[in-house]
């Protein structure tokens, strides 16, 4: 490596770990499409004696190859663009790499260097979450690459067809996050660690539960902001006189690759102790099947969510143009909206002619790539 070169390569480290240092949660985009894998800073509590810094979540993976539903004449696809990550193991090295960055895996001085440390452990990946049964966010293949230790949360259908594959020795159906038990520590099920719950939010008169999402949620944050608890009608985003905070308010990410109808966030809104919505994965696309059954909500649905949750990132996902064949792709319908798009169409239904764009503060994280949520 010459010598520009080299000083390039040290200034992008430099950067890196400055980024790390923060000790806020890292969303990385492992495919075009919708598989991701977010890092959480464990509590001060919990990295004593050297543990790890992050407490890693694998969300959806399907890296490579095909994926079918109920036959290939009626559904099969592939992935248009090649997936940054291929496989588990890079999926595992990539955890391994930030760690050592952030200076995790210590042992002692003078015992054993980090990578050696690294290298007597079995997997980076400390749970899974599946948010349908369906293959391209339940794909076989890639769930079975990785190591059988690793719990696996999941909704009901797919905790069921995960169980047939008779790999996993954990296997936990996410439960519903509700008004009638708004409390997130409530969902902290065994063996995730008591700082963390993964629940789900659903729709009304969804009986596939196609359109709900996943509700990550976890107090690592010793100075969280104060959250606005309700918003006026005449404005985009809720009142900011009216906050709460308390110091059992924890962060979410919330994960939405269908979309979740906007009306059905109220628990969010109602949750208590509060929950402050730090991302909000939601694509911009309107996928349907003809007029039979619509598929993605797209960017509309996304800004009125939005509106709800004001998250601070809003993340696009499963918005690949995918390449597929059989019954389906005949009568699939697609619109891609852009952002100025769907504002101009929403404003009305929100008695607002002048959203300003920076306060959506909507984001594409590309294939690979990876984003501080600071």
């Amino acid at each position: 490596m010459d010598e520009p070169s080299a000083q390039l390569h040290l200034e992008i480290r430099e950067r890196v770990v400055r980024a790390l240092a923060t000790r806020r949660p890292l969303l990385h985009h492992l495919n075009a499409d919708t598989s991701w894998l977010l890092q959480i800073p464990r509590p001060a509590s919990a990295i004593r004696h050297g543990s790890r810094i992050y407490y890693n979540i694998l969300i959806d993976p399907w890296f490579v190859g095909g994926q079918s539903d109920v036959a290939r004449w009626f559904s099969q696809q592939w992935h248009a663009t090649e997936s940054a990550v291929k496989t588990v193991a890079e999926v595992e090295a990539l955890a391994q790499q930030i760690e050592i960055f952030t200076g995790g895996l210590r042992l002692g001085k003078g015992r054993v260097t980090k990578k050696e440390a690294a290298a007597d452990i079995e997997t980076f990946i400390d749970a899974v979450a599946i948010s349908h049964e369906f293959t391209d966010h339940c794909h076989k293949e890639t769930l079975l690459e990785l190591h059988k230790d690793i719990p696996v949360f999941a909704t009901e259908k797919a905790a069921s067809l995960i169980s047939s594959f008779k790999h996993f020795r954990s296997i936990v159906a996410i439960p519903t996050f509700t008004s009638d038990l708004p409390d997130w520590r409530s969902y902290s099920l065994a063996p995730l660690p008591t700082w963390l719950s993964i629940s789900r939010l659903t729709a009304s008169n969804d009986a596939l539960y196609y359109h709900s999402a996943l509700l990550i949620a976890f107090a690592t944050h010793p100075f969280l902001p104060s959250t606005p608890r309700k918003r006026t009608s005449a404005s985009m985003f809720p009142d900011p006189s009216a906050e709460s905070s308390g110091p059992d308010a924890a962060e979410c990410v919330i994960y939405t690759p269908h979309g979740i109808p906007h009306a059905s966030l109220v628990p969010i809104e109602l949750a208590d102790p509060p929950l402050h919505t730090l991302a909000f994965l939601h694509g911009l696309h309107d996928v349907s099947i003809a007029a039979a059954q619509q598929l993605n909500l797209g960017a509309k649905n996304g800004l009125l969510a939005q509106r709800a949750l004001r998250a601070k990132y809003w993340v696009g996902t499963h918005d690949e143009v995918k390449t597929g064949g059989g019954l389906v792709g005949w009568f699939l319908r697609r619109k891609i909206w852009t952002l100025e798009d769907a504002l101009r169409d929403v404003s009305p239904e929100v008695n607002d002619k002048d959203i300003d764009m920076e306060d959506v503060r909507f984001e594409e994280i590309g294939n690979g790539q990876s984003r501080v949520l600071e």
